[in-house]
């Protein structure tokens, strides 16, 4: 395995929103979205979201370190949620929506807490923060249709209301981290 190449799992909300934020960083090789967290295997998106098993709607970030860090990961993690709102994200109500970062690594954990305590530290926020920071959990596929779904369907309602916001969001304020058309 190249030592370059690293995972992160970041839990911010639904899934379809974060994906496309993360696919568009330069030095991002993959995302995939999934759920993490949870008391059951391999559970399907109807169970997910009655809030009982425990899982988060999450993507698992394949990058390359030599392109994008660990903490620019976390720095846009941060700007395009709301980490200050318990088992929500506007309007999707539920543990499946928490805030939470599984780390793969001890530096990554060390690092994921360092951050937050920087942004607590500066009073970013207005309210305390409550991302979890946890270690890594079985990590289980979503449902192929919920892959790169603001992609497939950008002009649907939700995707122009919600996701159009986020993705404008990075653009403006992450536009250097931002892969070129041709990448």
């Amino acid at each position: 395995m190249n030592k370059d190449i690293a995972t992160a799992i970041f839990a911010n909300g639904c899934f379809w929103c974060t994906e496309a934020v993360f696919q568009r960083l330069n030095g991002v090789l993959s995302v995939l979205s999934g759920y993490t967290g949870g008391t059951i295997k391999n559970p399907a998106y109807r169970e997910i979201c009655t809030g009982r098993t425990g899982h988060a709607e999450a993507i698992k970030i394949e990058f390359d370190q030599n392109k994008i860090s660990y903490n620019e990961l976390l720095e846009v993690f941060f700007a395009t949620h709301d980490p200050t709102t318990l088992n929500r994200q506007g309007n999707d109500v539920g543990t499946q929506y928490r805030s939470e970062i599984f780390y793969t690594t001890e530096e990554q954990r060390v690092q994921a807490e360092a951050f937050i305590a920087l942004l607590t530290e500066k009073s970013i926020f207005e309210s305390p923060i409550v991302t979890a920071v946890s270690p890594e959990k079985p990590f289980y596929p979503a449902e192929e249709e919920h892959w790169n779904y603001y992609n497939d369907n950008s002009n649907q309602p939700y995707c122009r209301v919600i996701i159009d916001p986020k993705i404008k969001k990075i653009q403006h304020y992450f536009s250097d981290k931002l892969k070129t058309e041709k990448a």
